[in-house]
């Protein structure tokens, strides 16, 4: 890959490693590359963009419309909509490429972009290697009326609610869902959606301002999520985060309940009801152990990825698969939807809880987490973590230590410049002080 994009697109500080310079050029080459293929077959190409409510957001919309216009490009702006809606839009509009603009769950400061290909997919590494490539290139810019067209298209939430809608397994009737949308994308289609499916919703974070978003609210600060449980008696809680491609729950109890939680009972109601291709379930290594015993023990096969929810949905494809997510909430239900959808995961986690009468935590302990700690070692080379002979040796020390109990992952951040430090054991007082240990390691083999 090019040095541009991460894992999830190309994010950074907005208006310092984000320009609207890069944000113009990058989206000419990605009319160039990905809107080439409705050129040849004789029509304008279309794209469709949209972002989160980051106050970056504006400029940088601005910057890739004029860059997918003055590419000859037809721009049809949805304005504020997850991530998950505009690849929805993007297949559903027949655009032959779709642009968001969004940092997910980083802190308002930062910005991405993200590029789905005709059908709303994410793009494959060597395309992207080609948009980066382009960069700059020389090229005929279209004059007159070869110019692109800037349309607003504000039916297009209207449709991404009634499409998750009609995937819904069961209704919502009777059940009280507080919804925490951390003042992102989601903050109006993900409670309508609710709405319309049956449940009375309660809202938290669903003020966007411009600089609010992932600010104390959503899925990576889910403690007012709750709180706000406990205090209006609900049945359940989501969060999602800034850009609603993951989704969280919190029972009744205010107990978190987490991607792999979700992703187990998800498995569980798919089989049920013949739906879990080959009976399989597409996982990365951060998955924690609990969720393999639990899979294993129920007879559903678990296929192992990178982290990032790209490879989750390449393996997905790869093997004909229907589920497949991340601990972190990313969700693929790949008969409704071509990535990560947080909306449609509530929506699939709440019918199961409505369908079955019983509790979201009782669904939810059909697994048991162990333990897991997580520290970032920040300020180290992370491109040397698999060469590392001193960090080998550390590693393999603790597994050992470990024995068959538990488990360890080093990997390096595809979107910071850090290394995740994660361990599993049967207390959480092992996985800290094992934990602790690999960090130092990491700092003593991997310092600038």
């Amino acid at each position: 890959m090019g040095h541009l994009f991460g894992t999830d697109g190309v994010r950074g500080i907005a208006n310092q490693d984000l320009t609207a310079e890069l944000a113009l050029g990058l989206s000419v080459a990605a009319a160039h590359v990905l809107g080439d293929v409705g050129a040849f077959e004789g029509h304008r190409p279309i794209a469709v963009v949209g972002r989160d409510p980051r106050a970056s957001g504006e400029f940088l919309e601005a910057a890739v419309v004029a860059g997918l216009a003055s590419a000859g490009v037809d721009v049809l702006r949805i304005g504020i909509m997850p991530t998950p809606g505009v690849a929805y839009l993007t297949d559903n509009l027949g655009a032959d490429l779709g642009v968001v603009l969004s940092a997910s769950h980083n802190p308002m400061p930062d910005n991405g972009i993200k590029f789905f290909a005709r059908g709303g997919h994410k793009l494959p590494d060597e395309i992207e290697d080609e948009i980066e490539k382009r960069i700059g290139e020389d090229w005929q810019r279209p004059v007159g009326a070869a110019v692109g067209r800037v349309q607003d298209h504000p039916a297009g939430s209207v449709s991404y609610v009634d499409h998750l809608l009609e995937s819904l397994p069961h209704s919502l009737d009777g059940m009280r869902v507080v919804i925490d949308c951390a003042h992102g994308a989601a903050y109006l289609v993900a409670p309508e959606a609710l709405r319309r499916a049956g449940a009375e919703v309660i809202c938290i974070g669903a003020q966007p301002d411009g600089l609010n978003i992932n600010d104390g609210f959503g899925s990576t600060h889910i403690g007012r999520l709750q709180e706000a449980v406990r205090t209006y008696h609900a049945d359940a809680g989501i969060a999602h985060d800034g850009d609603a491609d993951r989704c969280l729950a919190v029972d009744a109890s205010g107990a978190v309940v987490d991607g792999d939680q979700i992703l187990a009972g998800l498995a569980l109601s798919m089989r049920e009801a013949g739906e879990l291709t080959h009976d399989t379930v597409v996982a990365t290594v951060m998955s924690n152990l609990g969720f393999r015993r639990a899979m294993e023990r129920e007879g559903i096969r678990v296929v192992e990825t990178a982290v990032g929810d790209r490879y989750v949905l390449e393996a997905m494809k790869a093997g004909g698969f229907s589920l497949g997510g991340e601990q972190s909430g990313h969700v693929i239900l790949l008969d409704h939807a071509t990535t990560g959808d947080g909306v449609l995961t509530a929506l699939h986690l709440l019918g199961r809880t409505a369908a079955t009468g019983k509790p979201l935590g009782e669904l939810a302990a059909v697994m048991t987490r162990l333990p897991q700690v997580l520290v970032n070692v920040q300020d180290v080379d992370k491109s040397r973590v698999d060469s590392s002979e001193q960090l080998a040796e550390a590693v393999a020390s603790a597994e050992a230590k470990l024995g068959g109990s538990g488990r360890v992952l080093l990997r390096p951040s595809g979107t910071e410049p850090l290394v995740r430090v994660m361990v599993e054991a049967p207390t959480r007082e092992q996985a800290s002080e094992v934990a602790d240990h690999l960090a130092a390691s990491v700092r003593a083999a991997l310092s600038h």
